[in-house]
């Protein structure tokens, strides 16, 4: 049974007065348009003793043209490596949060679990709860001691792309699209050419998971909104997918947080999915 995903504001912050040696904080705030704000916004003020990881250097390996998706996963080995220098061992608490709305946090909270992590959690409402309520913060950048942090593979969190394309066509299994409905339709796709979707999928936009505060929906509310998208199918035939593997894990964490498991990731997602022309495409709309 995995524990819950989340952490409000509150718990983590008394979390940091009772056992501030157990816990990593981890600043994973990002911005796809800008890739260096994130750095710059943590420079400006953090969690006080939180490390930074970004998403295209810490959280994914380099991109290949043609033949990856836009942040396809490091090494697993080279990623344990990364852990261990931020100062994480097996039995850290892993405390990630972003802006708020949670895509990059959930990305590195997913990424633990694929590494055998046993400890971690998304703060929920992220940075902005932690500053609404007054909380500390610092711009103090932290030289945590090594950890010893081992890697342990779980294979079955993700799938591959001939994985998805030989459940097409089969009602045993549910994919759900986590992009918002303009780029599930096929409307003009400001981050992948040619825009559409998995045939098959259903759509479940990340940012639906939220409420209007930015935290997420109840588990009753969460497990209800997943039920309507891939009916009473078990997780381990469900698959998560997105446009590069971030916004599927925000989703895949709203499962969990239901109590209804950890469907698989498609990684690579549709920027990967459309490298292949031969790989089918399904639209709403016309384009």
């Amino acid at each position: 049974m995995i524990e819950s995903p989340l952490i409000s504001a509150a718990t983590a912050h008394d979390l940091t007065i009772s056992d501030p040696s157990r816990l990593c904080w981890m600043d994973c705030r990002f911005d796809l348009k800008d890739t260096e704000a994130g750095r710059r916004n943590y420079q400006a003020g953090h969690v006080p003793g939180a490390r930074y990881a970004h998403l295209d250097r810490d959280l994914s390996d380099p991109v290949t043209p043609g033949h990856t998706g836009r942040h396809p996963l490091p090494d697993p080995e080279d990623f344990a490596a990364t852990l261990r220098r931020w100062g994480i061992s097996q039995d850290t608490h892993v405390i990630a949060y972003d802006d708020g709305r949670g895509p990059f946090a959930s990305r590195l909270w997913w990424m633990l679990h694929w590494v055998g992590h046993s400890h971690q959690s998304v703060l929920d409402g992220g940075f902005t709860q932690w500053t609404q309520l007054g909380y500390p913060r610092d711009t103090v950048t932290p030289s945590p001691a090594q950890g010893d942090f081992q890697a342990k593979v779980n294979q079955h969190l993700t799938v591959t792309a001939e994985e998805v394309r030989a459940t097409l066509g089969s009602g045993d299994w549910g994919m759900v699209d986590c992009r918002s409905a303009h780029r599930f339709a096929g409307h003009a796709d400001p981050m992948d050419q040619p825009a559409g979707h998995i045939p098959g999928a259903a759509n479940l936009p990340h940012g639906d998971t939220l409420n209007a505060e930015g935290s997420f929906r109840s588990p009753e509310e969460l497990k209800a909104r997943l039920e309507r998208v891939l009916g009473s199918r078990a997780t381990e035939q469900t698959i998560a997918y997105c446009g590069s593997g971030v916004s599927s894990c925000h989703v895949i964490l709203a499962s969990v947080y239901a109590g209804l498991g950890l469907p698989r990731n498609y990684i690579g997602s549709w920027s990967h999915w459309i490298t292949d022309p031969a790989r089918p495409i399904e639209r709403s709309v016309a384009t």
